[in-house]
C-alpha cells in the first residue's frame, strides 16, 4: 500500500491557480481511475478533474472555496490492496496467532476493465497514452514513505469536523483518547478546544456545508469572519443572515424591536475566477487597441421571414435557428470578401496576422461572468451546422462547463445585446481580435419602402441595429465600413448569400 497525493494539474492557457468549488468525494470513499473527484474553477471556466489513482480517499487537503496554485496537493489516495493503514496497524498489535500464521496471497485480481479512449490510462486517437497535464505515464510502483510524526499529530489534532469526526478516521479518535493530554493546537489542549468549537478552526477554513458556502459567496460574506452556531461550530445560513443584518440595525432606522430589520449596508463580492479574467482582458484591450465603433440600421424583415421558414423546415427541427444564426453566417461570408477584418496585431513581431480560418466567438453571459467561447472553423459550416454549434456552445457556457480550449484562438466575435432589449452598443474587442459585432433588438418600425414602380411608400418593417467596433491599428475606416455594410446587406436580403457564397 502507498499514499498517492494528487496535485492540482496545470489547466493550460497560462493559468497558474484555481478555486476548489465542490468535492465529489469524502474521506473513506473508494475511487477508481478516471472517477471525477473535484470540480474546480479556473479564471476561464469550471472544470471537473478525474483522479489518476485507484484506492481509498485518505485526506482532502484543501477546503471548498479555497484558491490554490498549480502543483499543490489537494487530495490523498491510499492505493494497493484493501486493509488497515500503517496508522491503524500501530493502534492495535496483531495477535500471536496472526503473527505466526503464514502469509497468504490474495486472490487473483479480476481483469482490468477496458478504459475508454482519451481517458487517463487509455489511448488517444494517435495511439498515445492519455494522462493529466503534469502527470506522466507511471513507470514503477510507488513506495510508501514512512509518515512523519508531526504529520500524524497534525491529523490527530485537527479541529472538529476536519478529520476526527469523519467515519473513515474513527481510528484516530482512539489515538486521541490515549494522547489527548499531550496534543495541543494553537497552544490549547483538545479539551479546551472542545469547549470553544467556534475557535477551534482559528487559522483554518471555516466549517460550513457546500450550500452554505455558496450562500455566503453569493452575498459576499467571508466565512472566516462569521461566528458559527451550528454543530461543531459550523456556520449556518442564519449565521450569515445575522452577519448581514446586525441586531442594532432596526434601532438605527427607527424600527421597533418586533419589526423585521433590513440591512442597507454594503455587499462585497470577491473578484476572482471568470470575472477577474474578464476584467483584466477588457482593461488590457481598451487601453491597448484604439477602438472605433460604427453603426448601421437594417431592415431585417426578410431575415425574420427566413428564420420562421427554417423553424418550420424538418431539416432544421433538431437545431435552434435565430437571427443570430443568420448574422453568424453573414459575417463568415463577408470575411471572404474582406479577409483583413479577420486578423490580429502582433506587437512583438510588428506584423499584422491575417487568419485563413474563422473561429467565431459568441459572447455568453453566465452566472460566473461573461465568457466568449468560439465555434472553430465556422466559415466551413453550413447554416444548419452553424446553428447546432452555436446552440451547443451557449448551452455549455450557461452550465459553466466550457473548457479553456473552447475559449482560445478566436478571430472575430458576436455579442447579442438584443436579447436584453438593447438597440446596440460600443462593444470592447476580445483580446487578440480585430473586430466585434453587436446585434441589437429587432423591433417593428415604420420604414420607407420603394415599390416596384419606383414610388416610395411607408410600411411596417422588422428593423435592427448593428454596431461594430474594430482595432484602428490594422482596420482602417474603409475596410471596417465596407465589411459592416456587406453584413447588413445579407441581413437585408439573405439571397445575396447565394451570390457571395
Amino acid at each position: 500500500m502507498s499514499i498517492e497525493e494528487f496535485r492540482l494539474p496545470d489547466p493550460g492557457e497560462g493559468l497558474t491557480e484555481a478555486e476548489i468549488v465542490t468535492w465529489k468525494v469524502k474521506v473513506g470513499d473508494t475511487v477508481k481511475v478516471n472517477d471525477i473527484v473535484v470540480e474546480i474553477e479556473t479564471a476561464k471556466s469550471l472544470v471537473e478533474l478525474p483522479i489518476p489513482y485507484a484506492g481509498t480517499v485518505s485526506a482532502l487537503h484543501v477546503a471548498e472555496g479555497q484558491v490554490v496554485e498549480v502543483g499543490t496537493p489537494i487530495i490523498a489516495v491510499e492505493t494497493g490492496v484493501a486493509g488497515a493503514s500503517a496508522l491503524a496497524a500501530g493502534a492495535s498489535a496483531p495477535s500471536a496467532e496472526a503473527a505466526q500464521a503464514p502469509a497468504t496471497t490474495s486472490a487473483a485480481a479480476p481483469e482490468e476493465e477496458a478504459i475508454e479512449e482519451g481517458k487517463i490510462g487509455g489511448t488517444t486517437s494517435t495511439g498515445r497514452t492519455a494522462v493529466l497535464v503534469g502527470y506522466g505515464v507511471k513507470q514503477t510502483e510507488a513506495v510508501r514513505r514512512p509518515r512523519r510524526k508531526d504529520a500524524i499529530v497534525r491529523d490527530i489534532a485537527a479541529p472538529p469536523g476536519e478529520h476526527i469526526d469523519t467515519p473513515a478516521n474513527a481510528r484516530i479518535a482512539t489515538l486521541v483518547a490515549a494522547h489527548a493530554p499531550e496534543i495541543r493546537r494553537d497552544n490549547r489542549t483538545l479539551a479546551e478546544l472542545a469547549e470553544h468549537p467556534a475557535e477551534a478552526g482559528h487559522g483554518a477554513p471555516a466549517l460550513a456545508k457546500p450550500p452554505v458556502r455558496k450562500y455566503a459567496k453569493d452575498r459576499g460574506v467571508d466565512l472566516a469572519s462569521v461566528r458559527g452556531t451550528g454543530p461543531g461550530g459550523s456556520v449556518t445560513r442564519e449565521d450569515i443572515d445575522a452577519a448581514l443584518a446586525p441586531a442594532d440595525s432596526g434601532a438605527a432606522y427607527g424600527i421597533s424591536g418586533g419589526a423585521a430589520s433590513v440591512s442597507r449596508g454594503e455587499t462585497r463580492i470577491p473578484i476572482k475566477g471568470v470575472r477577474k479574467m474578464t476584467a483584466a482582458a477588457m482593461v488590457g484591450s481598451a487601453f491597448t487597441a484604439p477602438h472605433v465603433t460604427e453603426w448601421i440600421t437594417v431592415d431585417v424583415t426578410k431575415t425574420v421571414e427566413l428564420v420562421e421558414a427554417l423553424r418550420a423546415d424538418r431539416e432544421f427541427a433538431d437545431v435552434k435557428v435565430t437571427p443570430l444564426t443568420v448574422l453568424a453566417k453573414a459575417m463568415c461570408l463577408a470575411i471572404r470578401r474582406h479577409p483583413g477584418i479577420n486578423a490580429s496585431w502582433d506587437e512583438a513581431a510588428q506584423e499584422i496576422v491575417v487568419k485563413g480560418y474563422v473561429n467565431l466567438g459568441i459572447a455568453a453571459a453566465t452566472p460566473r461572468g461573461l465568457i466568449v467561447p468560439n465555434v472553430k472553423d465556422a466559415d466551413l459550416m453550413t447554416l444548419h451546422d452553424l446553428a447546432g454549434a452555436i446552440g451547443a456552445l451557449t448551452a455549455t457556457a450557461r452550465e459553466g462547463r466550457t473548457q479553456p480550449a473552447e475559449m482560445s484562438g478566436g478571430t472575430i466575435t458576436i455579442t447579442n445585446v438584443g436579447v436584453f432589449g438593447v438597440d446596440t452598443g460600443t462593444p470592447i474587442l476580445n483580446p487578440g481580435e480585430a473586430a466585434i459585432m453587436a446585434l441589437g433588438v429587432i423591433r417593428k418600425q415604420p420604414w420607407v419602402v420603394t415599390a416596384a414602380d419606383g414610388s416610395d411608400e411607408l410600411a411596417i418593417r422588422q428593423v435592427t441595429y448593428l454596431g461594430m467596433s474594430f482595432d484602428h491599428r490594422l482596420v482602417d475606416g474603409e475596410l471596417g465600413s465596407r465589411y459592416l455594410a456587406d453584413v447588413a446587406a445579407i441581413l437585408a436580403d439573405p439571397a445575396r448569400a447565394f451570390v457571395w457564397g
